[in-house]
C-alpha cells in the first residue's frame, strides 16, 4: 500500500452510504426494503399461463423453453425501470419483485401456482411436459449441475461486469476499475468453463438440447453480441469472446432453432409477443 492512500474506513452503518451512491440507472429502483410500491395489479389474460417477463436473459430463458414447448401463453410485458415489478399484483406472484415469473393456472391439484426463479421455472415446466429435461438419472444430475452453475455463477458474474462496464457512475473511475477488473476476469473463467467443456459436443449434456442449453445460451448469446457497451466500445470486443470457438458455435447452434427467433423477442419494446402486434 502507499504511504499516502488511508486504508478504507466504513461508515457506522450501510445507510450512511445510499446519499452518496449519486444520481445512476438504477437509482430510482434500488432500495434495501422488499414489497409493494403501489396498488396495480396483474394482466391477465386467457391462456392457462401467464407470463411477467422482460426480453433481457434471465426473461429469454424461460420464452426459450415455452416456444420450444409450444405452450400456450399469454406474455405481459414488465418496465422495470417504471418499476412495475414493484405493484401490489406483481408482487404478489414474485415477493423477490424480479422477472420473470410466472402463473400456472393449471397447478399441482388443478390449482394456480406462482413460480418464480428463472431455474425453477425451467424445472417445473420441463418436468410438466416431461421434455428437455433428461430421464435418465445421470444425465438429469448432470442437467442440473449445469443449470445451478447458470444460476450462481455464469448470470450474477456477467451481470455485475455489465453494472460496472456500463452503468455504474461515469465520474466513479477507481470502483469501475475494481468491478470490470474483478467481474470482467470471472466471466471469461465461466466462458472457459464453458468452452472447454463444449469441445467436441453439440450441446452441454447427453448430446440432446435441455434446459442447461436454456438456461446458459441468453447470457453467452449477449456477450458475443456487444450487448454490454461503453463509449463505443462493445463488451464482446473487451472481453475477446471470440476466443471461445466452442462456445461461439454452441450459440450458433441454438441461434438457429426456429424456436429461438421468436423467443428473443418476447417481452420486447414494451410488448408481450411482438408478432401479434404485428398482425
Amino acid at each position: 500500500m502507499s504511504g499516502d492512500s488511508a486504508p478504507w474506513q466504513p461508515p457506522a452503518t450501510i445507510s450512511a452510504m445510499y446519499e452518496k451512491m449519486g444520481d445512476q440507472k438504477f437509482s430510482g429502483i434500488n432500495r434495501p426494503t422488499s414489497g409493494a410500491r403501489d396498488e396495480r395489479e396483474l394482466e391477465v389474460g386467457s391462456a392457462p399461463l401467464q407470463l411477467y417477463s422482460l426480453g433481457t436473459p434471465n426473461g429469454q430463458k424461460v420464452s426459450l423453453l415455452l416456444e420450444e414447448l409450444g405452450a400456450s401463453y399469454d406474455a405481459h410485458y414488465v418496465n422495470i425501470m417504471k418499476c412495475d415489478q414493484f405493484t401490489a399484483g406483481f408482487v404478489a406472484v414474485n415477493p423477490n419483485s424480479k422477472i420473470p415469473a410466472l402463473v400456472d393456472k393449471d397447478g399441482p391439484g388443478g390449482k394456480p401456482i406462482n413460480l418464480w426463479e428463472s431455474g425453477s421455472i425451467l424445472v417445473y415446466l420441463a418436468e410438466k411436459h416431461n421434455k428437455f429435461i433428461p430421464t435418465d438419472p445421470a444425465l438429469r444430475v448432470e442437467t442440473m449441475n449445469w443449470l445451478f452453475w447458470q444460476m450462481a455463477g455464469q448470470g450474477p458474474m456477467s451481470g455485475n461486469f455489465g453494472h460496472f462496464f456500463a452503468y455504474a457512475p461515469a465520474d466513479k473511475h477507481e470502483a469501475r476499475n475494481y468491478g470490470v477488473a474483478r467481474y470482467g476476469m470471472e466471466t471469461q473463467r465461466l466462458c472457459h468453463v464453458l468452452d472447454t467443456h463444449l469441445a467436441g459436443r453439440e450441446f452441454i449434456v447427453g448430446g440432446d438440447y435441455t434446459i442447461a442449453d436454456m438456461c446458459c445460451f441468453p447470457w453467452a448469446d449477449g456477450l458475443f453480441k456487444g450487448g454490454y457497451k461503453c463509449n463505443g466500445v462493445t463488451c464482446a470486443e473487451f472481453l475477446e469472446v471470440e476466443q471461445y470457438k466452442n462456445l461461439k458455435a454452441w450459440v450458433d447452434r441454438i441461434r438457429a432453432r426456429p424456436a429461438t427467433e421468436k423467443a428473443m423477442t418476447v417481452c420486447t419494446n414494451g410488448v408481450g409477443k411482438p408478432w401479434l402486434a404485428e398482425k
